[in-house]
């Protein structure tokens, strides 16, 4: 049975008038499989539903003979030299096709294998967000948590302004940083400097690291005879005077002129230092024209879309490689059974013959630990596991008399794996974990740094409230707990903020911070993401790029959740998907590339979606065909028929 939707005129759809909808597919001859001598004209500019038994020929007529020919046709306008890279495509056997455009199958299977490909890839969403976040986000400081950004004379000046506001209108010192080098003595740069109009300097800095600066030109002579008074740990530091004032003392053109000349010879570092009535230090206002973290002297990247893409070398975690995940010894599988004490064969591999006397020096070097062989691993203490694993806080390399440990046992059958029964027992020990280095996020650290939105924005994302979020997992309000997430009841969840690797921040100062990172994002579900994101307003000005990038992310994310997919997380890996949610995702991806006059063919495309959400499926069907395209879907559901 073919059922096609047809409108009654143009006017009730608001459609333009089309001459493909005047047009029409005819099949002549039919007899792919059980298909016998099939005779059919199919509307195009039309949504168009096969249905019937199991087994009377639906998918025949539909992909293997209706597709299959528009895409063998498409395929025949490459050239020569392109087709022979592609696989041979036979004709399928009936007498004549007319009228078939290009043609896109969605169907049910899940071609995808690799862990590298997720929704957020599937559905592009990936490509947009690197775009935006590399345009749009605020980088914070990974130890301050500040945000970085890079100061101007306008700026600058502004921030003087509020703080010796908020200070009681202070004495200022605007100084910027000259570096001794390694080849000059203080004084040589001192002499200099006075040449130069510069007479005073407010204070001497030594530092055991190049401070950001470093690659100022050297000032002064050749000559390299010893330096008095450099510090034999690192560098020294000139902080020279440029300008003195009190701020409500001065006009605003002289600060502007001093901030200016500062940065210019600081070449973009200058401090602002405070003095009380004594002429004492009692702060310093530091300031850059760079991405760098003043305060705590840590210079930045330029972001780039890369930076923020698992699947670029540029942004995938060095460890992993962007997978998230590494494989290594698994200590669950080392010691299965918690109940067990360590003189029961706790340690599994240790109670072969092979490995024995890993057992026996256990037992002899941990009284002198003060680790008891009697008591049942659940029950011993970090610090006494932590010996059992890592081996004694002593080693020096001594196998015969220290304590080596679990990981270092496994290192030294690492280094005997080229012995077959070697790799086979350390097959029996090894599983995927999360990565350490990256905790999962599959990116560099540096890209969770960067962050999208306010405070107010991405506390409204973690604790939105969804009625039904708890009711699709399946689980009891109380038991729900999954990616950084906790659900108390059944009316809302929240979800955590991602603690990036390698950040000195404490878990107050993550609750606090403005914005959401791209794992942020990745962790929630779509539905929350589409609402951060139609909720989010970025900082003017915003180019056109830009405003073109946020339309399309809420697009792309609205057509998600019309089909249901609401529930998805941007990272679910996209082979762990069933086919229903596969087709869906296709479809809405096509409708995001804004084809037309194309065919789209579709395999029941409502399996696994609940009768209510099925007029969203329906709704989106009906954009693409109001779009200029013709579908052909194979289904069996009263409400698409």
């Amino acid at each position: 049975m073919l059922l096609h939707d047809a409108p009654a005129s143009d006017e009730a759809t608001g459609r333009p008038l089309q001459s493909a909808l005047r047009r029409a597919i005819r099949i002549r001859g039919a007899r792919q499989n059980n298909l016998k001598n099939v005779d059919l004209d199919i509307p195009t500019g039309e949504l168009v539903v096969v249905t019937g038994v199991s087994g009377s020929g639906k998918s025949s007529l539909v992909f293997d003979t209706l597709y299959a020919e528009g895409q063998r046709r498409y395929v025949e306008t490459f050239s020569a030299y392109a087709r022979q890279f592609l696989d041979r495509m036979d004709k399928p056997q009936v007498d004549r096709i007319e009228g078939v455009p290009p043609a896109i199958a969605i169907d049910q299977t899940n071609p995808v294998r690799t862990s590298r490909s997720t929704v957020g890839t599937m559905t592009e969403l990936n490509d947009h967000l690197k775009l935006l976040f590399a345009r749009a986000a605020t980088l914070h400081c990974r130890r301050c948590a500040r945000p970085v950004r890079r100061d101007t004379v306008a700026s600058v000046r502004g921030a003087l302004a509020a703080r010796a506001r908020a200070a009681g209108d202070p004495r200022l010192v605007v100084s910027f940083p000259i570096r001794v080098p390694a080849n000059f003595s203080e004084d040589e740069v001192r002499a200099h400097l006075e040449a130069q109009g510069y007479t005073r300097v407010q204070a001497v800095e030594d530092v055991a690291a190049p401070a950001p600066g470093s690659d100022a030109p050297a000032v002064g002579s050749s000559d390299a005879r010893a330096r008095a008074g450099r510090s034999a740990a690192g560098e020294r530091w000139l902080h020279v005077v440029q300008d003195r004032f009190r701020l409500g003392a001065v006009d605003d053109a002289r600060v502007a002129d001093a901030v200016e000349h500062a940065f210019a010879r600081g070449h973009g570092h200058l401090s602002v230092h405070v003095l009380d009535d004594g002429g004492d230090e009692t702060a310093r206002w530091r300031f850059s024209t760079g991405l760098h973290c003043a305060d705590c002297d840590i210079a930045y990247a330029d972001p780039l879309p890369s930076l923020f893409s698992f699947n670029s070398p540029l942004g995938a975690c060095e460890t992993c490689r962007g997978f998230g995940r590494v494989i290594g010894i698994d200590l669950g599988l080392v010691i299965p059974d918690a109940g067990k004490t360590l003189a029961e064969g706790a340690v599994r591999p240790w109670q072969t013959e092979s490995f024995r006397e890993c057992q026996r020096e256990m037992t002899k070097y941990a009284p002198a630990a003060g680790v008891p062989m009697d008591v049942p691993w659940r029950t011993l203490t970090d610090a006494q596991r932590r010996w059992v694993i890592e081996g004694g806080d002593d080693w020096t390399g001594k196998w015969q008399t220290q304590w080596y440990g679990i990981r270092r046992f496994f290192d030294w059958l690492e280094s005997k794996a080229y012995k077959m029964h070697i790799r086979v027992l350390l097959s029996k020990y090894r599983s995927y974990t999360p990565c350490t280095a990256c905790r999962g996020a599959r990116l560099k650290p540096d890209a969770l740094l960067w962050r999208v939105g306010s405070f107010a924005d991405a506390q409204a994302a973690l604790d939105m409230a969804r009625p039904n979020e708890t009711a699709q997992a399946g689980l009891p309000p109380a038991v729900r707990i999954t990616n950084g997430v906790a659900a108390g009841s059944a009316g809302a969840a929240s979800y955590a903020r991602f603690m990036p690797a390698g950040v000195a921040w404490s878990d107050a100062q993550l609750q606090q911070i403005a914005g959401l990172s791209i794992h942020d994002l990745m962790l929630l579900p779509i539905d929350r993401v589409a609402a951060f994101f139609d909720a989010l307003k970025l900082p003017a000005p915003l180019d056109e790029a830009t405003d073109l990038l946020l339309t399309e992310l809420r697009a792309r994310l609205r057509y998600l959740r019309e089909v249901g997919l609401g529930y998805l997380t941007l990272d679910r890996q996209s082979r762990t998907l069933s086919g229903g949610e596969v087709q869906r995702i296709n479809l809405t991806t096509a409708l995001g590339t804004s084809l037309v006059n194309t065919l789209f063919v579709l395999d029941e495309p409502s399996i696994g979606l609940h009768p209510r959400d099925m007029h969203r499926v329906i709704g989106v069907m009906q954009r693409l065909r109001d779009a200029g395209n013709s579908l052909v879907v194979v289904e069996h559901d009263p409400q698409v028929m």
